[in-house]
């Protein structure tokens, strides 16, 4: 007989980020070991959610059966510490954070603080916190006084795929997949591709803009002022980012700060070289030698690892080759979720 757990997500689980795929894959995993999951539908709003949206939540997580085993994602979990409170005393809470909410970039100091201790007060009452990365267990674990035995580690999984047809102009193309918010750090890419323009090369930015509509737009505008408009197309939001990353020759994202870098994994699996930032997760999605990693905020540095893979075809290739070796050790999403079905079904 399998065994149900509840999976609240704030949001439209259909949201095209990396969190919410995450989200996506463990539903359709986990009842293949024996795990049954009920997604809550949590309102939209998080982290930083109105009164009616946390009477909603409340309401939501309030009408569940005591004793259930409840996996909040933390774009809402962090949010709601007084809920987490009240609940706890007859839910089996479980904590999925995918990074700290207080790193994201361009927060005021005094929100960031504000998020800081809503989300210390929210994870204390939770009975085990899942990571997606070695490097948000120890933020937790040193930043927040959570003893390590209850944080569990479960990376995203990566696809196996084909590897990456390239482009058919003859001039590389560069593809870039994340939502257009200040910590995905797209001002930077555009910057060091500026410094580029000597060399052919095409890129292509896929990544919401509804997310931060005023950023987006004035992504647009660094771009136009850059001298970049012949060269650089934002598709906005895409129903499929293999597509994308299949007709492209490089992968290159400049995040001032990920929980893990799903979208640097999964450029790995299509044997696309990478270039990034070493920050966060990302070293953990993008082993040794499979792709360069810069300081985070430098543009001359982050065009200086690019050029290569772009001016230099041979190189290139030497470059995919290792980054499809690479990603055969990345962990499948059964891994995944078996470590997730493992945290959720002990007891401690």
């Amino acid at each position: 007989m399998k065994r149900t757990f509840h999976f609240a997500i704030p949001g439209d689980i259909a949201t095209p980020t990396g969190g919410y795929a995450y989200a996506r894959r463990l539903i359709e995993e986990l009842p293949a070991i024996g795990l049954e999951v009920e997604h809550v539908a949590l309102p939209d709003g998080f982290p930083f959610p109105d009164a009616a949206a946390l009477a909603e939540a409340r309401a939501r997580l309030a009408a569940l059966p005591n004793g259930a085993t409840v996996l909040v994602d933390g774009l809402a979990f962090g949010a709601m510490p007084e809920i987490a409170r009240d609940l706890s005393r007859r839910l089996d809470l479980v904590a999925l954070v995918h990074h700290v909410l207080a790193d994201e970039t361009g927060l005021l100091a005094q929100t960031a603080i504000s998020l800081e201790h809503s989300e210390r007060a929210a994870l204390a009452e939770a009975r085990a916190v899942i990571c997606t990365s070695r490097n948000t267990a120890r933020r937790l674990a040193d930043g927040f006084d959570i003893d390590r035995r209850r944080i569990a580690v479960a990376p995203p999984g990566t696809d196996r795929r084909p590897p990456a047809r390239g482009s058919e102009s003859g001039a590389p193309v560069i593809a870039s997949l994340g939502a257009l918010v200040p910590r995905k750090g797209h001002d930077v890419l555009l910057k060091a591709l500026a410094r580029l323009m000597h060399i052919p090369w095409t890129a292509r930015i896929a990544g919401t803009p509804n997310r931060d509509p005023d950023w987006a737009a004035t992504l647009r505008t660094l771009a136009h002022h850059l001298g970049l408009d012949e060269r650089v197309t934002f598709l906005g939001a895409v129903a499929d980012p293999d597509v994308e990353l299949a007709s492209a020759d490089i992968f290159a994202l400049a995040s001032w700060h990920e929980g893990y870098g799903m979208a640097f994994a999964e450029a790995l699996a299509h044997g696309l070289p990478v270039v990034g930032c070493d920050v966060g997760g990302v070293p953990e999605a993008v082993p040794e030698g499979a792709g360069s990693l810069v300081p985070a905020g430098d543009a001359n540095a982050f065009a200086a690892a690019l050029a290569p893979l772009l001016a230099d075809p041979e190189f290139r290739r030497g470059r995919a080759d290792v980054a499809r070796i690479a990603s055969r050790a990345l962990p499948g999403w059964r891994e995944t979720a078996s470590i997730i079905a493992r945290c959720l079904v002990g007891r401690g």
